[in-house]
């Protein structure tokens, strides 16, 4: 019998919160290696990473991609993106 609760040893995440933490963690570490942009943009991030996760946290308005997109190599971290972020730090034990 699997044990209700955070996924760990005695319980396997299903597909749905697998990509729901792989989206969360994504968010937390585009927080946490943020840039200002050359006119003093705060929250700005690379876009090094799986462009799947990248197009949900655009859909969910958690980022924003440049007027540009395919040429853009960063996004812009909304401030519910930030909220989102902070969240998932502390859910994950992560100091900021």
């Amino acid at each position: 019998m699997q044990k209700k609760g955070a996924p760990g040893k005695d319980r396997i995440m299903n597909k749905e919160e697998y990509f729901d933490t792989v989206e969360q963690l994504t968010l937390a570490l585009m927080y946490l290696t943020r840039f200002k942009d050359e006119y003093g943009g705060d929250n700005f991030a690379w876009k090094g990473y799986s462009f799947e996760v990248l197009n949900d946290l655009i859909d969910k308005d958690l980022i924003r991609d440049g007027k540009r997109p395919s040429r853009t190599k960063s996004v812009y971290i909304t401030p519910e993106g930030v909220e989102k972020a902070k969240e998932a730090l502390e859910k994950f034990g992560i100091e900021e």
